[in-house]
């Protein structure tokens, strides 16, 4: 598995992290208010459970009961063809920038930092087949599936979360890597 990193980081250029940041900024003004506006026609409510950190599984269930069976049927259809795409596009950016910013670091600790974006969107599935089996199948109550779902969603966005501060960080040390070499430069001229 390190080998597989370690060609990443070799292979990765700057032109296919902008190319990340390109498709990033495309889906957040294009594609995903025109798929909550889509979302919100059919269903009449903001309400999405994969849009919240955390819920209970009867909130999920009232969810479910607000969707009416259209919205429920609309869920499940994105569940599987937008949102197969969208964590494809966030990974591709976050394991891209992370590459980037720690592509320096050749000890253990990059494989953990590269891993939580592909951790995030195995969570993202897991809590797409979890909120999806729910939609389903209700009325009836999936009492199991019902405490996986919030469970896979709060993991989804606690390594998603962890993985934009991981950047900040990167970003924070490269500007003092950065700055320490110009400092140098400068103090060292003769």
């Amino acid at each position: 598995m390190k080998s597989l990193f370690l060609k990443l980081r070799s292979r990765l250029t700057l032109t296919i992290w902008f190319i990340s940041v390109v498709i990033f900024a495309l889906f957040l003004t294009f594609v995903l208010p025109q798929v909550s506006n889509k979302s919100y026609e059919v269903t009449q409510t903001t309400q999405s459970p994969d849009g919240s950190f955390f819920y209970t599984p009867e909130k999920l269930y009232e969810v479910a009961e607000a969707y009416g069976e259209a919205g429920r049927s609309y869920y499940i259809k994105e569940r599987f063809t937008f949102d197969l795409i969208w964590p494809i596009v966030y990974w591709f950016f976050l394991i891209a920038t992370l590459t980037i910013l720690y592509r320096s670091v050749t000890n253990g600790k990059w494989l953990f930092i590269s891993l939580l974006p592909s951790l995030g969107v195995i969570f993202d599935y897991l809590e797409n087949i979890a909120t999806s089996l729910i939609m389903y199948f209700y009325p009836q109550t999936l009492s199991f599936i019902g405490w996986c779902a919030p469970f896979f969603t709060s993991i989804k966005w606690s390594l998603i979360y962890v993985s934009f501060f991981v950047i900040v960080i990167g970003c924070f040390l490269q500007v003092v890597q950065f700055g320490k070499k110009v400092y140098y430069d400068f103090t060292h001229k003769a």
